[in-house]
């Protein structure tokens, strides 16, 4: 019998995503399950009853309705504990769920006797996870309404002008923390034609900052920062003093600070001071994507965008509900992943299977048994470092004779000796030239990088070019057409032929130009 998906409506103060959308309904439904959607669930997102319905999902009255029918349950944010009863016995709920910071609501779960698995707690270091992680979805949303958000609050353009009434310099933007969200604001601000520069514990990230367009600042202290899982670890007093120092010079130099600093199981680390706020130009914004967990900077107020100093700090916490369509779409995909790892067979039910890393990982309750934290990951184990194999004995390269090396000399010796003999002595000049330059472009071509191929084709067809106009020009006063000279005839050729090689040479050079520039890049 298929079993009965349910998506309630989100009671959250605030959120407006839904769990699914129409086009996922669908493919629920290839898999074999029923769907059911609580009326209105998908208003705020942009997506109606009768979408549902045109998706082949029923829609119920209320959510007690909608509970009592559903043997599983996708949410965004983890039930309130007056919905926890609503869950009947056996369920698998699906959502956000945040183990750790939620004790109580993980009891009140776990008496209910569900099956719960946390989103939130996927494996992230498999990389077959990777389809199943909401929360690089939701991370990449955040970075970009971010700088969405700091741009409505900013008093200038992002990106610089020369107009008529003067000129405007481009805004200075900080990533502080460069992982999935500041990455997302990177390409944003970068976007909009800013100068970004950004900084992370995590040497690594390094290159990615620089490909998306930005700056890379680094923290005058040598410490690696990485914690596992894509996050940072809490670092030394010594890394944090340095990283205070250059946190206080950006402050002061730029007019936009995005902090994005978390760390898993603790309050976010206190990184833009009051008197760093202090020293920032009048008119400046401050983003605190992590004001839910306390806030980066000592001013934040979550939930609140306030001016204090002259610099306008915000602290709002539904920034993947302020684009609650496309958030939308995106959980209801991850969603759709888990509930085809549960459902290999596509037959309409499901297996919770213990044994699966992916799946252990996200149950942090099973029938009502609490099984978080999972155990460790059984990740292959690196590499022993091997003591270096004693040198084998070196195989025994095969000389050649040196016969077929003899044979082609004497052969290119022979041809020279008798074009010496019998060729006139004004192509004894031009043979010589040739030779040399035939063995000077083979050595030239042979030593360039494969990859320059293309550029180097460019620029010798403009090379011939040059050669085609010097011919040109040594060969039209001298050319006959029977007894009379025609010059004109001769010289008109010419021009032409000088006009379309000039072509050609000067557009290799810009072609061969264009491309260097390309890999410069």
């Amino acid at each position: 019998m298929a079993l009965t998906i349910g998506i309630p409506r989100e009671t959250f103060p605030g959120e407006r995503r839904v769990a699914t959308v129409p086009e996922i309904v669908e493919k629920l439904i290839k898999l074999g399950f029923e769907v059911s959607v609580e009326t209105k669930a998908g208003d705020d997102a942009n997506f109606s009853d009768q979408d549902y319905k045109a998706a082949g999902a029923s829609v119920s009255r209320t959510a007690a309705a909608l509970y009592k029918k559903s043997d599983i349950v996708l949410k965004v944010r983890a039930p309130a504990m007056e919905e926890v009863p609503l869950l009947k016995e056996g369920t698998v709920l699906i959502s956000f769920v945040w183990p750790a910071q939620n004790p109580d609501l993980m009891t009140a779960l776990a008496a209910q006797k569900v099956t719960v698995l946390a989103i939130d707690s996927l494996p992230r270091q498999l990389s077959r996870a990777q389809k199943m992680d909401a929360l690089t979805s939701m991370a990449g949303i955040v970075g970009y309404r971010a700088v969405v958000e700091a741009a409505n609050e900013f008093d200038r353009f992002f990106a610089g002008q020369i107009t008529a009434a003067g000129k405007v310099p481009p805004a200075k933007v900080f990533i502080a923390g460069a992982g999935v969200a500041g990455l997302a604001a990177i390409g944003t601000a970068v976007g909009l034609g800013a100068i970004v520069r950004a900084n992370d514990t995590r040497a690594e990230v390094a290159d990615q900052v620089t490909s998306m367009g930005g700056e890379f600042v680094k923290v005058d202290y040598e410490e690696e920062g990485s914690g596992g899982g894509g996050y940072a670890k809490v670092m030394s007093e010594g890394f944090q003093a340095a990283q205070r120092e250059m946190y206080a010079q950006q402050a002061k130099e730029c007019d936009i600070i995005i902090t994005t600093a978390l760390i898993p199981g603790k309050p976010a680390p206190k990184l833009i001071t009051a008197d760093m706020v202090k020293s920032m130009k009048p008119g400046s914004v401050i983003v605190d994507l992590a004001a839910e967990q306390g806030g980066n900077c000592e001013l934040t107020e979550p939930d609140k965008a306030v001016v204090k100093h002259g610099v306008t700090i915000i602290g709002y916490t539904d920034l993947p509900s302020r684009l609650s369509r496309q958030a939308s779409t995106l959980y209801a995909t991850n969603l759709l992943r888990v509930v085809e790892e549960l459902s290999p067979q596509k037959d309409g039910t499901i297996n919770v299977n213990m044994e699966d890393d992916a799946i252990r990982g996200l149950t942090v309750i099973n029938l009502g048994d609490v099984t978080w934290p999972p155990p460790p990951l059984n990740l292959p184990a690196p590499k022993p470092a091997t003591a270096p194999a004693a040198a084998l004995p070196k195989k025994e390269e095969k000389k050649s004779s040196g016969i077929g090396m003899a044979i082609m000399a004497f052969v290119g010796a022979a041809l020279v000796a008798f074009v010496g003999l019998y060729a006139p002595p004004a192509f004894i000049g031009h043979f010589t030239v040739f030779v040399l330059a035939v063995f000077v472009g083979y050595m030239v071509v042979w030593n360039v990088t494969p990859a320059l191929h293309t550029p180097l084709m460019s620029v010798t067809n403009a090379i011939s070019s040059i050669i085609a106009i010097g011919a040109l020009i040594q060969i039209a006063p001298q050319v006959e057409i029977g007894t009379v000279r025609a010059d004109a005839l001769i010289l008109g050729i010419a021009v032409i032929g000088i006009a379309l090689t000039s072509i050609n040479m000067f557009g290799g050079f810009a072609v061969t130009r264009r491309m260097l520039m390309m890999f410069r890049k």
